[in-house]
């Protein structure tokens, strides 16, 4: 196993090992290319997200998203705004 997903309400994985981008991963059987370099114990995401949607991690919000991210992109502060950071009330 590459990548472990939590929950089933969860909109990301979590990388077990380094994936590279290019790589093909099948969530719920559902083939998802990797759009970017994932590093091991970081987040990518399994469906597309909005920007201004949650970002949900162990079937709890984690954060929301700042930009439109695609299925297989890398979830990170770049485009995720910490619910720690006062983003969430």
């Amino acid at each position: 196993m590459k990548f472990v997903i939590m929950n089933r309400k969860d909109n990301v994985a979590t990388a077990i090992v380094p994936l590279k981008k290019g790589e093909k991963v099948v969530v719920g059987g559902r083939e998802i290319i990797l759009l970017e370099d994932i590093p091991q114990g970081h987040k990518f995401a399994i469906q597309d997200i909005n920007a201004g949607d949650f970002i949900i991690k162990y079937g709890e919000i984690i954060g929301i998203a700042t930009r439109n991210i695609k299925a297989g992109e890398y979830v990170h502060i770049h485009n995720v705004r910490s619910r720690y950071q006062g983003a969430m009330k």
